[in-house]
């Protein structure tokens, strides 16, 4: 009977004991990452991805894009309210339910 509880509580500590153990490690994986220093190619592309960003919010839109995307892009939003009719085609609708 008492060998029983006993195994019963080492079982149980056993598996308290891992849950932790685990926690833990999955935790120090995460703040080990985050200080270690990304490898090159990573690093290239984060870069480029933030160039990019702040090229955009310059541009106002869309990155080296010429005439002929905005010409493509009328043309499309005229096709499109001639379909759907009147609106401003470029924000998100509002939903109204009552």
């Amino acid at each position: 009977m008492i060998l029983r509880q006993i195994l019963r509580l080492s079982s149980l500590f056993h598996s308290a004991v891992s849950v932790h153990l685990r926690r833990n490690i999955g935790l120090s994986a995460i703040v080990f990452n985050k200080t270690k220093e990304l490898d090159p190619v990573q690093k290239l592309f984060l870069d480029k991805i933030r160039e990019y960003n702040t090229k955009s919010k310059q541009a106002g839109g869309p990155v080296d894009a010429g005439p002929e995307f905005q010409k493509d892009m009328n043309e499309s939003l005229a096709r499109l309210q001639r379909a759907y009719g009147e609106g401003d085609l470029t924000k998100f609708p509002d939903f109204k339910f009552e």
